[in-house]
């Protein structure tokens, strides 16, 4: 990948490459993209695509946006993103599809 290519992933570089094919080919190939959705939507997205992605991927996900490593975030932050999760699933499946509350702060 191109230096430019690169930036263009910003955090995304973090993620190994699997997780990395998985959002692409979900159409998230940005770290501006991943922000956009959050790490919940993003999942449902790469989720939507492939049924092999493991909550391990949401928790990466959540860990390259906040700056935590994804076994903390599995730890600490469990709960509150399976409560998200399961908004966000209930939303898409009530056609309201809104976002799930608003993601943790950066610590």
């Amino acid at each position: 990948m191109s230096k430019a290519g690169d930036e263009a992933m910003g955090v995304l570089c973090d993620l190994g490459p699997a997780s990395r094919q998985m959002l692409f080919v979900a159409g998230i190939d940005s770290e501006e993209k991943l922000r956009a959705m959050g790490s919940v939507r993003a999942y449902l997205a790469v989720k939507r695509n492939d049924s092999r992605a493991s909550l391990n991927l949401l928790w990466a996900l959540e860990g390259v946006l906040t700056g935590k490593h994804w076994r903390v975030i599995a730890r600490e932050n469990r709960t509150e993103l399976l409560l998200q999760l399961d908004n966000a699933e209930r939303s898409t499946a009530s056609g309201t599809d809104r976002p799930p509350a608003s993601r943790m702060s950066r610590h």
